[in-house]
């Protein structure tokens, strides 16, 4: 059954996903964005810890300059639930009208060459509507990861809206999960993750706005046991309903080394790429928990 808090934090969810979808698409910007500006003033764990997250990616950024830049990731990450909410009655030619990306062909080509494809993203703007883009622009369906949400009823509702997308969603569980993602990957097929944060104790570490933190493993993991092509994807909106995207260019896997040595090498790019991509766009990386190392360490000390 759940505790009583479980219930309701499904049930809030479950109105959101009932009710945003009805409305006109005016109205839903505007009622994202009033709870963005209501959830930013009252100054809670999850704002200032993106505005200590900020520091690092803006580091000459003042006190009023990361107000502003909170504030507009506030908004930004509301702007990415009142699309969710919406995405699975859109009309799906408005994905390839509404989202563009950058150096596409990076993309179709290595697709084309049968080899399978990692696409590894960021927390960057809405990365489910990147990969409805993939699915109705493309024209390929794909296999993602999904994080254990809690309560389980709200994992299933996430795990069903990706679906409704055309998405294949996998639970987060180590080796299954690995398995059929390189099984997807030898049969040339596409796979997309978001790889921005680790959720496991296997994480690479890498150097990220010039501080350690950790990233997963899997992405580079992958296109070494598959042969898959990796590539780096980073996201940013644009005035709404507008989206921009970016393929970078292949994380090729090193000819020498051990399998930890190279696995460090492809992800520390990977950790590059994205950075690039938030650096350009601060106000649109969602990253509300703790990521660098010593973040980490201060909680647990």
């Amino acid at each position: 059954m759940g505790t009583v808090q479980d219930r309701l934090v499904d049930g809030l969810y479950g109105l959101g996903w009932a009710a945003v979808k009805k409305l006109p698409e005016p109205a839903a910007v505007a009622l994202g964005r009033r709870i963005a500006d209501f959830v930013w003033k009252k100054r809670g764990k999850g704002v200032l810890r993106l505005e200590s997250n900020l520091a690092r990616v803006v580091p000459d950024a003042g006190p009023e300059r990361l107000r502003e830049l909170s504030r507009a990731g506030m908004r930004s990450y509301m702007r990415y639930w009142m699309e969710s909410f919406r995405l699975p009655t859109m009309d799906p030619e408005r994905f390839s009208t509404d989202v563009e990306f950058e150096d596409e062909h990076l993309l179709r080509e290595a697709l084309a060459s049968g080899r399978g494809v990692v696409v590894a993203l960021p927390h960057l703007a809405n990365w489910d509507l990147a990969g409805a883009w993939a699915i109705g622009h493309i024209g390929v369906p794909f296999t993602t990861v999904a994080e254990r949400l809690k309560p389980e009823t709200l994992y299933d509702r996430f795990v069903a809206y990706r679906e409704s997308l055309g998405m294949e969603v996998l639970p987060h569980n180590g080796g299954v999960a690995f398995g059929t993602l390189a099984r997807r990957l030898r049969s040339g097929g596409l796979v997309c993750l978001v790889a921005d944060r680790d959720l496991s104790a296997s994480g690479v570490e890498v150097d990220f706005f010039g501080s350690a933190a950790r990233m997963p493993a899997g992405p580079a993991l992958l296109a070494q046991q598959t042969g898959a092509v990796l590539l780096p994807a980073t996201l940013h909106y644009g005035e709404t309903p507008k989206m921009y995207g970016r393929i970078h260019p292949e994380v090729a896997v090193p000819k020498a080394g051990t399998r930890t040595e190279k696995t460090s090498v492809m992800t520390q790019a990977v950790a590059d790429a994205f950075a690039r991509g938030i650096a350009e766009h601060p106000e649109d990386w969602h990253m509300l928990q703790r990521l660098w190392l010593d973040d980490l360490e201060e909680r647990s000390a």
